[in-house]
């Protein structure tokens, strides 16, 4: 039986966290090259330190009007310095040491492994197979209207709340580098207390304190926090006290070290892979997404408040392997009904083609995914986080019913 009273804890990190900018860097190129061609195919990594920004991996185009994939690598490769600015002016960055304008872009990207690419491309009739091996995992939870984990969502809306001053204009002494972190206490299994509340943000006056750095944070976490908090939340703001040398100046970043922030704040589990950089033919993407959209729907269909799923492939092969449900002893219907229906191709199609298809996720939509969680956001009209939807609700009910 699950606890029904702790303590949990989640953090987030903002827009201008190192790791979060090497993220940023690596979808805007995948989003670029997607622009270019649907197919495109993209391995990402950005590495970033003080003045230098490294971009490497594989990535790759079809031919198109004759001519051959790598031809059409030469043309789009000019850009990715400036792609690389583009996303650090976008965040905020001019600091001395790192300064969107003056700091060394190196492109190291180079055409995607030959060997690699026959086992995903699904020519001569053959159906598309996954772009590798691996598990990944689903998770939704009715303890929030987005049906996410309340630290995780609550940490991630603090700082996307005070990015969005700070870009305005409204509090110009904030600097693009962030973390908060939520403690909350359950009772019942329900989220009553905010116990602690940590936000350590970037300024660039180096003249603030802790406590001028708390009065222009403060406000922010309350409006996203209300009730939550009480007289006996602990609050900690910038508790080492000046926080002024901000990103990958004060700590080197890189793509797909914050994978528990990316998803659901260490409440349910993760498996291994990132997503940022990674095109949709990677299931470490795209079955992630699909196994998130699962869940939210499962819990949307009011067979279960809280709901785990795992789906497995291997490289090359279309279908995936397994189908794992658990519902957290809060299901409707047998965790096996759910699972059942999930393996049927006529109900859902979890092939990487199916996948892509029903999630429209060849789409340069990946950018916005970078920073402040990739679960808990609103779908948008062109196909931005399509995985939130709740539209296989109804079936899903039909179907284990």
């Amino acid at each position: 039986m699950s606890r029904a009273d702790y303590v949990f804890t989640s953090e987030s990190v903002s827009e201008g966290h190192p790791d979060k900018l090497c993220d940023r860097v690596s979808d805007a190129v995948l989003d670029y090259l997607l622009r270019e061609d649907p197919n495109a195919r993209v391995a990402c990594e950005t590495f970033a330190t003080t003045g230098l920004v490294v971009i490497g991996g594989e990535i790759g185009l079809p031919e198109r009007d004759g001519r051959p994939g790598g031809e059409r690598l030469k043309d789009v490769m000019g850009r990715i310095g400036q792609i690389a600015r583009d996303c650090i002016h976008d965040i905020g960055y001019e600091q001395e040491k790192f300064h969107w304008n003056t700091c060394h872009v190196l492109n190291f990207l180079h055409e995607q492994s030959v060997h690699i690419a026959q086992g995903v491309t699904g020519e001569g009739g053959k159906e598309q197979g996954a772009g590798d091996q691996g598990i990944m995992f689903g998770y939704a939870t009715d303890e929030t209207p987005e049906l996410m984990p309340a630290p995780i969502q609550y940490a991630h809306q603090i700082l996307r709340d005070l990015a969005q001053a700070r870009k305005s204009g409204a509090e110009p002494k904030l600097g693009p580098d962030a973390k908060s972190q939520v403690s909350l206490r359950y009772a019942g299994g329900k989220p009553v207390e905010v116990t602690q509340i940590v936000i350590s943000h970037q300024h660039l006056d180096p003249k603030l304190t802790s406590g001028d750095v708390r009065a222009i944070v403060e406000p922010y976490a309350r409006r996203v926090l209300g009730d939550l908090l009480t007289r006996d939340t602990v609050w900690h703001v910038n508790p080492t006290g000046a926080f002024v040398i901000g990103g990958p100046d004060g700590d080197a970043g890189l793509t797909g070290r914050k994978i528990i922030v990316d998803t659901y704040g260490g409440a349910a589990p993760h498996g291994g892979g990132a997503f940022s950089g990674k095109d949709p033919t990677k299931v470490d993407r795209s079955a992630a997404y699909a196994a998130r959209w699962l869940a939210k729907n499962v819990v949307a269909a009011g067979l279960a408040r809280r709901c785990t799923i795992q789906v497995s492939y291997a490289i090359g092969v279309a279908r995936p392997l397994s189908v794992y449900v658990d519902t957290h002893g809060t299901g409707t219907v047998p965790e096996a009904a759910i699972e059942a229906v999930l393996l049927n191709p006529d109900v859902v199609d979890l092939t990487p083609t199916g996948i892509r298809t029903k999630l429209q996720l060849n789409r340069p939509i990946y950018t916005r995914t970078s920073a402040y969680g990739h679960f808990g956001r609103a779908p948008e009209a062109d196909g931005g986080f399509s995985w939130e939807r709740t539209d296989l609700a109804d079936t899903l009910k039909a179907a284990v019913r």
